[in-house]
């Protein structure tokens, strides 16, 4: 009998691709004056199991912490996206506003059930609300988790069920500056 390979092998090589990131459409020229990292994992390393979406993991969302707000910050965007899906846009795993006075957010604050204050959480892909952590299509090869972080000039008057592309629409010409950090993670 003749082994198959695994779906994910067979479309190793169709991504969404980068350029399609919030990271360069909702501001490409705001300065990247934002330091963003993880207690969690290092820049351009594995993120842990721990933080990986159901079947894959804990779905506990990452620590996250940065700075370099610029002056005049009134509320953050913070969106995680995968764009090495095999679909014509990157995934989105997390969509949240953030109270511009916070500098992190705690391991596990970012998912739905968490304590969140100064959070609002939108839905991302699939209408998941919260953190979705990665769940990669099995051979697919190893998937980028961009973590970007936007400073906005003014607070954006939408409300939870509002999706990124009437985020964007809102956040246009309000950013300030723009930081992110960025994870892999694969599934065999």
């Amino acid at each position: 009998m003749v082994k198959l390979p695994k779906p994910g092998r067979l479309i190793r090589r169709v991504r969404a691709g980068s350029y399609m990131l919030a990271w360069g459409t909702l501001a490409p020229e705001a300065p990247t004056t934002i330091v963003m990292s993880s207690p969690d994992f290092a820049e351009g390393a594995a993120i842990p199991a721990l933080h990986a979406g159901d079947g894959a993991g804990d779905n506990v969302s990452p620590a996250l912490v940065w700075s370099g707000l610029p002056a005049g910050t009134k509320q953050l965007l913070l969106v995680v996206e995968d764009p090495d899906v095999p679909l014509p846009r990157p995934v989105i795993h997390l969509l949240a506003r953030l109270d511009p006075s916070r500098t992190s957010v705690a391991r596990g604050e970012l998912n739905l059930e968490a304590e969140n204050t100064g959070i609002v959480l939108h839905p991302g892909s699939f209408n998941r609300v919260g953190y979705a952590g990665p769940h990669p299509i099995e051979a697919h090869g190893p998937h980028r988790y961009v973590f970007q972080l936007f400073a906005l000039s003014k607070p954006l008057p939408l409300p939870a069920t509002a999706r990124l592309e009437s985020v964007a629409a809102a956040a246009y010409g309000l950013i300030l500056a723009r930081g992110r950090t960025w994870g892999t993670f694969e599934r065999p």
